[in-house]
């Protein structure tokens, strides 16, 4: 029986103080996620579209745009609305955290706070965040995965995928738009404890597209010269 894999979540720091976004990088890190950083609003909100990170640590007081700001725009829009994010501010008044909460803040901590905690409170989010993604049925554009009966259909048509592609597919499907490296995909769908070539997921990509796609449907998986693979909306038909 294949064992399941679970991919590394990917946070999202949005911190213009470069010592306390070092700091949360190294300690996310050591507790076994992924990080990406954006300094400011502007590229927090264009980060937050491209990486799809499945929970944002938000600062309140950001460059060009706020943090409220930013939280406000990331749940107006279908695609990241459903990310959790947790915002970290000097503001410690009760009407400021009930203003953080009401724009569509999960959670708040007040600068300074305490590490182990905010860990805790990641972890606690993320575990109600999880069903979401790992249950039930998954859709991108017209392509429906079914993770309880275990089907892939697009459009009208059955997908029949083997083990490995499903999971190539189903890790694609739950981070859209994000480019993959041959070496993250290879620790998110084998796992880092088994040693396969990094030119081994270019095989699998290949079944995985040849499955996916026939003489009436266009590419959704897009290659990324020198960076790696995503499942991007710009590759597929509207």
């Amino acid at each position: 029986m294949e064992r399941e894999i679970v991919a590394k979540p990917l946070v999202m720091v949005v911190e213009d103080e470069s010592a306390l976004a070092t700091m949360l990088r190294y300690n996310l890190e050591k507790e076994g996620y992924r990080v990406c950083e954006a300094g400011d609003g502007e590229e927090a909100l264009t980060l937050v579209t491209e990486r799809n990170p499945d929970l944002v640590v938000l600062d309140w007081m950001l460059p060009v745009l706020s943090g409220i700001e930013v939280c406000r725009q990331i749940r107006r829009k279908v695609r990241t609305r459903d990310i959790p994010v947790i915002m970290l501010t000097a503001r410690g008044e009760e009407g400021d955290k009930v203003r953080g909460l009401n724009t569509g803040a999960d959670d708040y901590m007040t600068k300074p706070f305490s590490l182990p905690e905010l860990m805790a409170r990641i972890r606690a989010l993320l575990r109600r965040a999880k069903p979401t993604q790992s249950k039930g049925v998954l859709h991108y554009d017209n392509i429906i995965m079914d993770l309880a009966a275990h089907r892939v259909t697009r459009g009208a048509r059955a997908v029949h995928l083997g083990p490995t592609e499903f999971r190539l597919l189903r890790f694609l499907m739950q981070h859209p738009g994000s480019v993959f490296s041959r070496e993250e995909l290879l620790n998110a769908v084998w796992g880092p404890d088994i040693y396969v070539e990094p030119r081994t997921v270019d095989v699998h990509i290949r079944r995985l597209r040849k499955a996916l796609n026939d003489d009436s449907d266009s590419d959704p998986i897009r290659t990324v010269r020198a960076a790696g693979y995503a499942l991007d909306a710009e590759g597929v038909a509207q």
